[in-house]
């Protein structure tokens, strides 16, 4: 494994591995496996679960790492290419990420969707142009369209559950005061379907994912044995064993924030409730990424409930983020 960009990089076999191996690494710890290595965090976007758990996952493994977050404590990055630097960035990722390369083995970055174009968004040609910059190995801490450590974490969690890879997967859409990205329901939805559920999501009128996301997880899962579909219609519940809540702008309506926010107003009754879930399995579980708006996109109720198992989620994003560094550096 040369980098950890997107899951869909990994053969079913190696995903198991990978998994595997973070199991193994949390029974046995190595504290001296990566002992005078080196990772180098470049957040362009906040961050607190991915930020916090590579710093430990390094931290645990023996090695090191440092945070750059440009424009706090560090020049103002630029990340467009062709223009006259003549407003706040100091500093070109053309020359910013080779020298940060430099000083480290490994290099997670963090860069989210601009949210104007989307179809620039759908081809992460801003993350891909920064990781092309690296000679080092590259982690994704979230780009544009992908977050591979949230989807590997939540693999993990579904097995931890032992929620049978053929049951129903409702991925959900929920209310926030902005439009989010697609990142994580993109990565949600192929790892869904790379399990092989039974994957429905269930949004409002205008948040429909992208085509292209739709039409590339539903290939994967007729090849895992399972189906994609999409709907409005709430009866989609209706024996879930999981819903993963999930918050994300208007496609209709993308890079339009005005349009975006009458659309969305009209849809705060999608919050996930304790009512809401009473369509699903009696063992169903719920879902989410955080960080979450409570009473907005999930109730107290249900955040606070038996259902939830967003913290065994974020306890698996070190797990699992501790083997892909080991994978990465470990033999290097």
């Amino acid at each position: 494994m040369k980098h950890f960009l997107d899951l869909a990089q990994l053969k079913r076999g190696e995903i198991a591995e990978l998994l595997t191996l973070a199991r193994r690494l949390e029974a046995r710890p190595e504290p001296r496996a990566l002992t005078g290595k080196i990772l180098g965090l470049l957040f362009l976007n906040p961050s607190l679960r991915t930020l916090s758990s590579f710093q430990a996952a390094m931290a645990r493994l023996g090695g090191s790492s440092f945070v750059v977050t440009p424009g706090h404590g560090t020049w103002q990055f630029e990340t467009r290419d062709g223009i006259p630097m003549d407003g706040s960035a100091a500093e070109h990722v053309r020359e910013g990420i080779p020298v940060l390369s430099s000083y480290c083995d490994v290099l997670g970055i963090r860069a989210f969707a601009e949210g104007r174009d989307l179809a620039a968004d759908l081809a992460d040609r801003q993350f891909l142009a920064m990781q092309a910059l690296s000679d080092k190995p590259v982690v994704n801490l979230e780009s544009a369209i992908n977050h591979p450590c949230q989807a590997l974490a939540d693999w993990k969690t579904l097995d931890d559950l032992a929620v049978p890879e053929h049951s129903r997967f409702v991925l959900s859409w929920v209310p926030h005061p902005r439009a989010l990205p697609l990142a994580v329901p993109a990565a949600i939805l192929d790892m869904a379907a790379r399990r092989g559920h039974e994957v429905v999501v269930l949004r409002p009128d205008g948040f429909a994912l992208p085509g292209a996301l739709m039409t590339k997880a539903r290939a994967v899962a007729a090849e895992s044995g399972g189906s994609v579909t999409e709907t409005e219609d709430p009866a989609a519940l209706e024996g879930a064993r999981i819903v993963y809540a999930k918050e994300w702008g208007s496609t209709r309506h993308y890079g339009d924030a005005d349009a975006d926010a009458a659309l969305r107003a009209r849809f705060k009754h999608w919050q996930l409730t304790d009512q809401t879930l009473k369509r699903c399995a009696s063992d169903c579980r719920v879902m989410h990424c955080l960080p979450v708006r409570r009473n907005v996109a999930i109730a107290d109720e249900v955040l606070d409930g038996p259902r939830s198992v967003v913290l065994a989620e974020a306890r698996n994003r070190l797990t699992v983020q501790i083997a892909v560094l080991y994978r990465l550096l470990a033999s290097a």
